[in-house]
């Protein structure tokens, strides 16, 4: 049976006992507010049973980009500390915005988890429909997980040029609008204005309602009215990796193929001051 990108709240109420299920926290401090703890919002209140899936401690530490993708071998470890089992039907949530949700999704299918879904509405909907949280950490068995890793889900910068260059593959940019065209300054620190020359803006945000992707009709005006075809290759970006997987998923919702996100993102080429930009 093909999992289900999506599951509701009353779902997961209602399975949340199932030992198939696990649930995981992907909560995300977004860029601009890196003063909030938080493991310390994890543990002043999550879904009963969920295990705090650390986008920003699960990335690869030694790269000094931001939510780099791990080393599979080190993703495996670190799933199987967490207590993470691949087997089973993984649930995701985040906050309610689907800004960091669609990230671990991400993460967890490029290393081989089958059954993976996002809970609509995230924790904001959850509490809205008035289930119960539960403070403090989970307890938990060691998991169970081998990364298999699918490199044909990500790209680099060498690919990203020639995309640019030769218009191999459509550039979407997630971004906000403001940035993706230089009239505000990126949240990081060092980076320079303007986008990858050539590129689409899609902002993430226009594909969301209320914690969840827009409709099937809705999701194809959005990514035509932009300028979008579905019929050549995709490559997603955005600021460091992050709402790029929302990009990926409401393609992946629309079974659109040859999707691949760009790991390094505005990050990595705004940095680099020897790589075009637009507008000049």
């Amino acid at each position: 049976m093909t999992t289900a990108f999506f599951v509701a709240a009353d779902w997961l109420a209602e399975h949340i006992d199932d030992p198939e299920i696990q649930i995981l926290d992907a909560r995300m401090a977004p860029p601009g507010q890196e003063h909030r703890d938080m493991a310390g919002e994890y543990r002043a209140g999550h879904i009963p049973g969920a295990l705090f899936f650390d986008i920003e401690a699960l990335s690869d530490r030694a790269s000094p980009l931001p939510h780099m993708m791990p080393r599979p071998e080190a993703f495996a470890v670190a799933m199987r500390e967490l207590g993470v089992r691949q087997d089973k039907h993984l649930v995701i949530y985040d906050e309610g915005n689907l800004f960091s949700a669609p990230r671990a999704w991400w993460m967890l299918r490029t290393f081989g988890a089958e059954k993976v879904s996002i809970l609509a509405g995230g924790l904001a909907g959850w509490q809205r429909d008035e289930w119960l949280l539960r403070e403090g950490e989970e307890a938990h068995e060691g998991g169970e997980f081998e990364a298999k890793f699918m490199p044909q889900a990500v790209v680099r910068l060498t690919d990203v040029l020639l995309a640019s260059h030769e218009k191999t593959a459509q550039i979407v940019d997630a971004r906000p609008a403001a940035r993706f065209n230089a009239q505000a300054d990126e949240p990081r620190p060092g980076l320079r204005r303007g986008h990858i020359p050539g590129a689409l803006n899609v902002p993430w945000t226009e594909l969301v309602y209320e914690g969840e992707l827009k409709t099937t009709d809705e999701l194809n005006e959005v990514f035509f009215s932009h300028g979008v075809s579905f019929d050549r290759p995709i490559i997603a970006s955005c600021g460091s990796g992050v709402t790029a997987a929302v990009v990926v998923l409401a393609l992946a919702t629309l079974d659109v193929p040859d999707v691949t996100l760009y790991d390094g993102a505005w990050s990595e080429w705004g940095a680099r001051t020897d790589l075009p930009v637009e507008p000049a």
